[in-house]
């Protein structure tokens, strides 16, 4: 079969079988009278063989090597593709990931597609500095896509990188949220945390929706992240997290404030006392945990309250009692500040 007979019937061009032929990769077996190549059925095949080893992204080198040399074993080689391969994915995955975020900016012209990859870039580079400032930026006239602002706020570990995205994600309104809590779902512990700490920022009824259900969350660090933010949203679902928070000394200071909060509403006051007073008579953590308790009541107006302020009074540990007359003391006359928190008998 003369070569333009081939080249129809393989699909690989006239020139690129000459270039195998100039390679050694496939010689014509014959030529005809007139000196044309003739190429023969096992040729042919051949060249359907090398087409399918650069399919699968082998170079010539290569192919040459998997059809002549006997020793050749490809299980090497596939690793190798397999890894170009997925470092290739993963870069054309990012570049559709900007694409997207840029055209969900809706530039008006290309100074604002510029801005836009300049932000982008920015958010995810070396330096806490540049990344700070590019989500304090990000609120300009052409606003870094949402989609972004979270997945950098998700993966931020500079303490006021993090805030500043925080509040770049606030002055967003609800966009971001339905990511936010996807991020409660993250197999990663700090992923779940910050996406809890994101939607604490956000003051609307949506972020207090997902913050509620963020409350049976099977993580412990989101659970009383959503208490803590609940509690100051006059959210009474918060109390029994904020009580356990005080009692294993979790942020304690900050679940006693949020407590207090909740007990303005006179509906709540003796509820959140009740339900200290109950874990009183459990005493599961002994006498440092009586005395947490026995500050949290300094905030929690009301009968109850008081009571068990007095029988604190006459508790067995020193401590204890003393940390109850004082804080009956203040209450009696109506000052009762962060002291309480700090009082040590």
């Amino acid at each position: 079969m003369l070569i333009g007979e081939v080249a129809r019937r393989s699909g690989v061009s006239a020139r690129m079988l000459r270039h195998y032929d100039s390679l050694g990769l496939v010689r014509p077996t014959g030529r005809s009278d007139a000196g044309y190549r003739e190429y023969s059925s096992e040729d042919i095949q051949r060249i359907f063989h090398i087409e399918s080893l650069r399919a699968l992204g082998l170079s010539l080198r290569d192919v040459r090597r998997a059809l002549d040399d006997p020793g050749f074993t490809p299980s090497g080689l596939v690793d190798d593709l397999i890894r170009q391969t997925r470092d290739r994915i993963a870069t054309e995955t990012e570049l559709l990931t900007r694409l997207r975020r840029i055209a969900a900016a809706e530039p008006a012209d290309w100074k604002d597609v510029l801005q836009v990859v300049a932000l982008l870039h920015a958010l995810g580079s070396e330096s806490a500095g540049r990344r700070q400032r590019a989500a304090l930026s990000s609120v300009g006239d052409v606003p870094v896509p949402v989609e972004a602002l979270v997945e950098a706020a998700l993966n931020e570990t500079d303490p006021n990188v993090a805030g500043a995205l925080r509040w770049a994600l606030r002055r967003s309104g609800e966009h971001g949220l339905a990511l936010l809590a996807e991020g409660l779902g993250s197999p990663a512990t700090e992923v779940r945390k910050r996406a809890a700490q994101c939607i604490a920022e956000i003051p609307n009824g949506a972020a207090t929706a997902l913050l509620r259900d963020a409350l049976t969350n099977a993580d412990i660090a989101v659970r009383r992240c959503a208490a803590l933010a609940l509690g100051a949203r006059g959210v009474a679902d918060a109390v029994p997290t904020l009580v356990n928070m005080i009692i294993d000394e979790s942020n304690d200071v900050d679940a006693a404030d949020a407590l207090s909060a909740l007990a303005d509403d006179p509906a709540l006051a003796d509820q959140i006392a009740a339900r200290i007073v109950d874990r009183l008579a459990q005493d599961t953590g002994g006498s440092a945990v009586r005395r947490r308790l026995a500050q949290a009541l300094a905030g929690i107006p009301g009968i109850t309250a008081s009571r068990a302020l007095a029988a604190l009074s006459h508790d067995e540990d020193r401590a204890v009692a003393l940390t109850a007359t004082y804080i009956r003391g203040i209450r009696s006359t109506g000052d009762i500040d962060d002291r309480v928190h700090r009082f040590d008998a």
